[in-house]
């Protein structure tokens, strides 16, 4: 079998998916490794054979269509967070990284590492290969030939012990300390909404004005006054007519309301009256449906832009996008894939259908032009050579490129006629299949050299201190964002892993949230993340050497 495995990089990668797989169904105490337990069976299958290792494109490939297909994803939430705390998240980034260069220059002094191996160590118990690049290029720029040859392969020593450890590390800290503060991440999303839609269930209530207060602003002003996100569906006076954002409520009048209980609640004791009458059950003049967004013209665009209420006399109510459904709003952009639930009458229903699209086919088809287009442009973005003071260049390179592209292009939505959104289904396929790519990868790359080294003289010592740094960067920057930052432990998650610049451990916090905000948080400082290892690195080898 192991030969087969030397022979079939092919058969490599179907049986680390597979063993990673089983592994990731495994639950303890309610939580399970996921897709990231793909990088643990090819730890294993590496450490069979020297020679059983997929080629480093499988790394690449699978790095680029997950940082570009989480960029997408998290455009929108990532520049809303700056209006929140982004420089704060960053600055926290920052201080925990000079943190573990202060860890590692202890681990220096009491182990007498070697300088080239002590800044590999740092790179591998953070996890981050352009760091581990820079500090080659360094040594093969700045030190004299013969020395940088002979001490080349300290950094890749101590960066591949420390890489595992960097990776077990920081998901165990998570795992442990989510436990032990018993975290409620459904709560979290709740007060989130901006940057992540809620999964909570939404009803629809019938309401009876009875309060005269209610009749002073019309429908927009007074949504605005009171802050509810929710939306007025129809109203019935004479007759039944759908809510307009300039509409003024009289007393006597009975309005439909769509919106979470807790909000729903707030908007009946401020009308009037929850009545037993439902106006969404009579669908004799005004009927409902669901719907495909999968029109090219209509993806990537605001719902107020469409103008719904002019052309067909029809309003969104919903959207829902995956498992996850919220109010729909005029600025909510609709993507390929969403579905929404329309109310209109019945003899412009198919009109309607046909102007959003409803096609599921469609929604199967990825639009290569577009996400050709934006891979190349993140790709050719990571490439740019960036000056840094001292004489050093910074590259984004493979994962920071398209991760720039991706969050700027999924907050645009669309240009022109570009929709560079994907549909959902699409994008998580796209995601999943580049993370077990990268997992798979790096896994039988690092496996055998990871035991190997592990056994030999001072690999022990070296593992050992990679595990203080990774656990100590993850314990302190948890209790100090989530204790004394009040930060919402979905998106300090997300942050925990931006600042290990680690797939495998956003993996396992999205695993944990069951929401989109680590994303946001990982996307956030993991451009500073990136840069910061960069120079501090160097920074460590220049003082050591």
């Amino acid at each position: 079998m192991t030969e087969l495995l030397v022979q079939s990089p092919i058969l490599q990668l179907v049986v680390v998916a597979t063993l990673g797989y089983l592994l990731g169904q495994i639950k303890i105490k309610g939580s399970s490794l996921g897709v990231s337990a793909v990088l643990f069976a090819g730890l294993f299958v590496g450490a069979l054979h020297p020679d059983i290792a997929l080629p480093e494109f499988t790394i690449v490939l699978g790095l680029v269509l997950f940082v570009y297909t989480i960029g997408l994803s998290s455009g929108p939430g990532f520049f809303a967070s700056f209006r929140r705390k982004g420089l704060r998240d960053n600055l926290l980034v920052v201080g925990m990284l000079l943190l573990a260069a202060g860890l590692t220059l202890g681990m220096f002094w009491i182990l007498q590492l070697a300088p080239a191996t002590t800044a590999g160590l740092f790179a591998g118990s953070l996890t981050n290969t352009p760091a581990l690049a820079s500090v080659l290029e360094y040594m093969t720029t700045y030190l004299p030939p013969d020395v940088a040859a002979h001490i080349i392969d300290e950094p890749v020593v101590g960066y591949s012990i420390a890489y595992p450890v960097g990776v077990i590390g920081m998901i165990t800290a998570l795992a442990v300390l989510q436990w032990w503060w018993k975290i409620d991440y459904e709560n979290e999303a709740q007060h989130l909404r901006e940057l992540a839609s809620t999964t909570k269930h939404l009803e629809n209530r019938t309401v009876r004005i009875t309060h005269v207060e209610a009749t002073q602003a019309s429908i927009s002003d007074m949504m605005k006054q009171q802050g509810w996100d929710i939306i007025f569906g129809r109203i019935q006076r004479e007759n039944v007519q759908l809510a307009k954002a300039n509409d003024f409520l009289q007393v006597g009048d009975l309005v439909s309301v769509v919106g979470v209980p807790e909000e729903l609640n707030k908007v009946t004791a401020y009308l009037g009256v929850e009545t037993d009458d439902h106006l969404e059950a009579d669908r004799s003049e005004y009927d409902y449906r669901r719907i495909f967004i999968s029109h090219k013209d209509v993806a990537g665009k605001r719902l107020a832009e469409l103008g719904l209420l002019e052309r067909f006399g029809a309003m969104v109510t919903r959207v829902r996008r995956g498992d996850v459904e919220w109010v729909a709003h005029g600025d909510t952009v609709l993507e390929p894939g969403d579905r929404v639930r329309v109310v209109a009458r019945r003899d412009v229903m198919p009109a309607v259908s046909s102007f959003l699209g409803d096609s599921y086919r469609a929604l199967s088809e990825i639009n290569l032009l577009t996400f050709s287009l934006g891979l190349t442009a993140g790709l050719l973005l990571g490439m740019i050579p960036i000056p840094l003071p001292g004489g050093i260049t910074f590259k984004l390179g493979m994962a920071g490129g398209p991760l720039l592209a991706g969050l700027v292009l999924g907050k645009l939505g669309r240009t022109g006629p570009l929709v560079w959104h994907l549909p959902y289904s699409g994008n998580l396929i796209l995601r999943q299949f580049g993370l077990v790519l990268f997992f798979a990868g790096v896994g039988t790359r690092s496996g055998h050299a990871f035991f190997d080294t592990i056994t030999q003289s001072g690999g022990m010592e070296i593992l050992i201190a990679g595990a203080i740094i990774t656990c100590s960067v993850a314990v302190i920057t948890l209790w100090i964002g989530y204790r004394l930052l009040k930060i919402p432990m979905s998106l300090l998650a997300g942050i925990l892993a931006g600042l290990q610049t680690q797939p495998a451990v956003l993996s396992y916090a999205l695993e944990q949230s069951g929401n989109d905000l680590p994303n946001i948080g990982y996307a956030t400082v993991f451009p500073i993340a990136t840069i910061t290892k960069i120079l501090f690195v160097q920074i460590l080898l220049a003082l050591l050497l």
